[in-house]
């Protein structure tokens, strides 16, 4: 499971509990200009191949973690249930998505996108 903190600078993904350990990862911090979008994805996250693991692990039905590379790109993982998964879509960053299991995939969503809409119509406006 994982937490998302979103500031007018910055999202960070906080990975929690034993998620760590099988991720090789505890915190991943990107600038806020680096995310195009955040939507909820069970069908993307419900997928059976996510790639090769490097490094990861990967418990088909119970649990995907960690950093994965398919089609070229890198994608990092941490979702137990693909019904609480949200993908972060990122550019001129290691990785090209981030897929997540959340608490509240909605009410996050929601949160980074306000965000996103706020920082985006102050940077037209030539804030």
């Amino acid at each position: 499971m994982a937490t998302v903190e979103v500031t007018d600078e910055l999202l960070a993904v906080h990975v929690t509990g034993v998620d760590r350990i099988l991720a090789f990862t505890s915190t991943i911090t990107i600038p806020l200009a680096h995310v195009t979008a955040i939507t909820q994805d069970a069908t993307e996250a419900a997928k059976a191949f996510h790639g090769l693991r490097l490094p990861g692990t990967a418990i088909p039905g119970v649990l995907t973690a960690g950093s994965f590379l398919k089609s070229g790109e890198w994608t990092f993982w941490d979702v137990h249930d693909p019904g609480n998964a949200v993908v972060i879509s990122l550019i001129h960053e290691h990785y090209s998505q981030l897929v997540v299991g959340v608490d509240d995939p909605a009410t996050t969503v929601e949160a980074v996108s306000a965000v996103l809409r706020k920082v985006s119509s102050a940077s037209t406006s030539g804030r």
